[in-house]
């Protein structure tokens, strides 16, 4: 997460913009920036679990890390224009991605949420899609998230390849709606490898992906000293501030 910052503080300062592809070591839960996590999780059940547990520099709801491929894209918003231009401008490259590896990708259509069947049910990241997201036969398979800081964006997010977020509804205080993803390696009917995700991701933004607006990107590895706000992430104050 420091990392992420990082790109977003030199996408601001510089208007670079920049691509990052990684995936966490070991499996673990991040919540949203904002999102009441001691009011919806158990740190007991948690702790039981074993679980690293972080909180995202970006808004959205509680994800669990294992088997995907995450991202992050850091640009000037002149790169990708308003909050919804964006948003749909990066889901575009990502789902010309996954259609690169055979799957059926697309993006919802914009719509309003659903109304609440239940008061009592809410809904981790996955659990249902937005408009502008990647569905693959009409489930989520990948969950994202934005932040704008000044003249810059930071989005990242959850390209899954196996598993699923049934960790989230274990250490929840509350009943979870039912889930809403699915998995490259279930839709495929074979192991996706982080590997190949990673390379038709860089190939769709190097092609810019069908989207309208251009924005060259920094390919380079990060061998680098850690970021100044390591420290923030790593602190339980951070973590579980709400």
């Amino acid at each position: 997460m420091a990392w992420d910052q990082a790109l977003l503080d030199e996408a601001e300062r510089t208007g670079r913009a920049s691509l990052r592809l990684y995936r966490f070591k070991p499996p673990c839960i991040s919540f949203g920036r904002n999102e009441p996590a001691r009011e919806r999780y158990d740190p007991d059940a948690i702790a039981r679990l074993g679980c690293d547990v972080v909180r995202r520099p970006t808004g959205g709801r509680a994800v669990w890390h294992e088997h995907e491929v995450t991202y992050a894209v850091a640009a000037p918003l002149s790169a990708f224009g308003s909050l919804r231009d964006s948003y749909r401008a990066i889901h575009e490259r990502l789902a010309a991605a996954l259609r690169a590896l055979g799957a059926d990708a697309t993006l919802a259509p914009d719509r309003p949420p659903p109304p609440s069947t239940a008061a009592h049910h809410f809904h981790a990241c996955f659990a249902t899609p937005a408009g502008g997201e990647v569905l693959v036969h009409g489930r989520k398979v990948i969950g994202s998230a934005q932040v704008r800081q000044g003249k810059a964006l930071l989005q990242h997010g959850s390209i899954l390849l196996a598993g699923s977020q049934h960790v989230i509804g274990a250490v929840s205080r509350r009943p979870q709606g039912a889930g809403g993803e699915t998995t490259l390696s279930a839709e495929l009917g074979r192991s996706v490898t982080f590997d190949e995700v990673a390379d038709a991701v860089i190939e769709a933004f190097r092609g810019c992906g069908g989207a309208q607006h251009a924005a060259p990107l920094h390919f380079a590895p990060l061998h680098r000293p850690p970021p100044p706000s390591t420290s923030r992430f790593t602190d339980p104050a951070w973590t579980w501030r709400r």
